[in-house]
């Protein structure tokens, strides 16, 4: 498995590299201002075997689908051509499909919204994943078979959300094949958005240890990011270092 963490900016990427990790997540939020980076970043990559995973912006009101189709989609089509032009393997992409809060429309809409993102990534030879936000396991699962090349990014911190239980146990059991990236940062649960604090491992209530030993039991070897900003990953990196290690991850 490979360890890498979250960076907003080329500066961000210096500090994962001084730090040892062997990826950056690369967060795309402003397309234009990014634009303006991006040799910085290639810069970075030359003579070195780093890598890049990439992050898309937000969708913005989740229940317009006006605005999911004439900004947020041509919005994405241009990350994707980014992530190609950064040699990325995968992109990870934010598309809430909760019922509880999501219309079933717009869900509908949503599941070809993805066919159509997929069709494009797979055209760049990109792995395009969708991030569970407030998602069951079971909202899920009928856009991964509708949608058979989707995969899944696994955000451990919000599974601990609105749940008694941390959610990443479902995903485990209900569509391990899907899991092809995984973020880890911490909480003390909670019912909102307000509650997402992404603090270092280790401060919140995130049982990590049994989490990583289903990702072991599944023969999980693929990417990890630490969500959190370069100076707090190093306040837990250790820890986590050493838990992946016991669990024969690392």
């Amino acid at each position: 498995m490979l360890l890498g963490g979250t960076a907003r900016c080329p500066d961000d990427v210096k500090a994962l590299q001084e730090i040892g990790l062997g990826f950056a997540e690369i967060s795309i939020q402003d397309i234009e201002g990014f634009k303006k980076q991006l040799s910085y970043y290639l810069d970075l990559l030359e003579n070195s075997e780093f890598l890049y995973l990439c992050h898309g912006p937000q969708e913005g009101d989740p229940n317009d689908i006006r605005a999911l189709e004439s900004v947020y989609f041509p919005k994405l089509l241009e990350v994707v051509t980014l992530a190609r032009r950064l040699r990325s393997r995968s992109l990870t992409i934010h598309l809430w499909m909760d019922p509880r809060f999501v219309h079933e429309d717009v869900i509908l809409y949503k599941t070809g919204f993805l066919k159509r993102l997929v069709q494009a990534s797979d055209s760049y030879h990109l792995d395009l994943n969708i991030e569970n936000l407030s998602e069951k396991a079971t909202d899920l699962l009928p856009v991964f078979e509708a949608v058979p090349s989707l995969g899944l990014t696994l955000d451990v911190g919000h599974a601990q959300l609105l749940s008694s239980r941390n959610r990443t146990f479902e995903f485990l059991a209900g569509c391990p094949e899907r899991i092809r990236h995984i973020h880890i940062h911490d909480n003390n649960g909670g019912t909102s958005s307000r509650d997402d604090l992404h603090l270092p491992v280790g401060e919140g209530s995130i049982d990590f240890l049994p989490i990583f030993e289903g990702l072991r039991e599944i023969g999980y070897s693929g990417t990890m990011t630490l969500e959190l900003r370069p100076e707090e990953m190093t306040s837990c990196l250790d820890r986590v270092i050493h838990m992946l290690k016991q669990v024969n991850l690392l």
